[in-house]
């Protein structure tokens, strides 16, 4: 089927805006984008006449928890952390995501039609995070890439976790140690491995090292919790000391080393941002702090965490560090393209541009202006969203209804 979206102020993220431009979707995937002019619609197809809103890419959520902490069901909802191991590798976060969470309907509220779910930050070694779009009937039918990354965390939560517990690990130290041990073995368990296919003998696979010495082959990307500068310090020197890609979430306290990890060419995920200072490690916490990682020449990306903040906030966060000092089109760049690209996506999200999936929003004006609002969503060209200005609702598109 095709869709033709036109006379919309179309702001594709990784080319100009076209003031009355199409971005025309055939079968789910963007075909053209460009000015009404030289889009030509095909016969039959459904238009969708945009004039007088923002057409934008779906905004891509880079860090969270939606579906695996679900909100309002407290433990039962909860499957966060598996907190009795510190080494959590093998675990996946997509064996634990609850599509009907109503996390995912705000998300394409706020229009967020992709994120990135991660486990939580209990463990020096949280687990495997996911990629998926926030609609869909079934975690496959949403599955965008997994594992997108592996989730680790420094700082104050696993060392409060196991120190609770009296055991490894209970300080920064132990923490650090932990993870350093898990790679370690990971480069021997990958040594042996290799040996034993090369020779063609048996060899005993462990899950654990196997998405380990992924992360060591530079294949996944190591996405590392740390707030304040010594536990980036320590992320950047592990970093260094096993040659992984990594990618610092978080980062509260980046902005007091922008240029070391512009230096680098780390890329960022920095938020939540609009909470308060409830912890010592968070006490440094500032809206100022994307803009200046990012005039250092740091790749951004912005996150709510959520539930954290609602996943619909994440437009919020943006404005506010515009109104800060990060520049427009890099505070939009950092909720589209950049995390797309962090987490390696970006040949389907996070841009209209021909060959990606058909994720556009339509806004009642600016998204930069916290008055202007989504008000039709598209998920690989269907209309999954839609708000009715007069009965002041939005409605989500059942995913479980099948339409003759």
């Amino acid at each position: 089927m095709d869709i033709a979206i036109t006379s919309g102020y179309v702001v594709p993220v990784d080319g100009d805006p076209i003031d009355g431009g199409t971005v025309l979707i055939s079968d789910g995937r963007i075909t053209a984008v460009g000015p009404d002019a030289d889009v030509a619609v095909p016969a039959g197809a459904e238009v969708v006449d945009a004039a007088g809103t923002w057409v934008l890419p779906g905004f891509v959520e880079a860090h969270g928890h939606i579906g695996v902490h679900e909100e309002s069901v407290g433990w039962a909802g909860d499957d966060t952390n598996e907190m009795t191991d510190p080494n959590g590798a093998r675990m996946r976060a997509l064996d634990a995501v609850n599509p009907a969470d109503q996390g995912f309907t705000d998300a394409l509220a706020g229009g967020v039609t992709s994120s990135v779910i991660k486990p939580g930050s209990g463990n020096p070694i949280g687990g495997q995070t996911v990629a998926v779009k926030c609609w869909g009937r079934s975690m496959e039918d949403r599955l965008l890439k997994e594992p997108a990354s592996v989730k680790s965390a420094l700082g104050e939560n696993p060392k409060r976790v196991y120190g609770n517990k009296d055991r490894l690990p209970s300080t920064r130290q132990g923490v650090a140690a932990v993870i350093r041990d898990a790679l370690t073995k990971a480069q021997d368990y990958k040594a042996k491995r290799d040996h034993a296919e090369s020779e063609g003998t048996p060899f005993d696979r462990d899950n654990t090292m196997e998405i380990l010495a992924r992360v060591l082959d530079g294949e996944v990307p190591w996405c590392q919790h740390t707030h304040r500068a010594d536990d980036i310090q320590t992320a950047i020197r592990l970093a260094d000391e096993f040659g992984y890609r990594l990618v610092i979430n978080h980062t509260t306290e980046g902005h007091l080393m922008a240029d070391e990890i512009a230096e680098r060419g780390i890329p960022v995920i920095s938020g939540p941002l609009m909470t308060s200072r409830s912890k010592l490690e968070v006490s440094n916490r500032t809206l100022a702090g994307p803009g200046i990682l990012d005039r250092a020449g740091v790749k951004l990306a912005l996150t709510t965490d959520h539930p954290v903040i609602p996943i619909d906030f994440l437009i919020y966060q943006a404005i506010l560090c515009v109104k800060e000092g990060l520049d427009r089109d890099s505070a939009i760049r950092a909720i589209t393209l950049n995390p797309a690209e962090m987490m390696g996506l970006d040949d389907r999200v996070g841009a209209l541009r021909p060959g990606a999936d058909g994720d556009v929003v339509l806004w009642s004006g600016d998204p930069l202006d916290v008055m202007s609002r989504a008000l039709r969503v598209f998920v690989e060209g269907r209309e999954v969203y839609t708000w009715d200005e007069q009965k002041r609702i939005g409605t989500a598109r059942d995913p479980y209804y099948r339409e003759a």
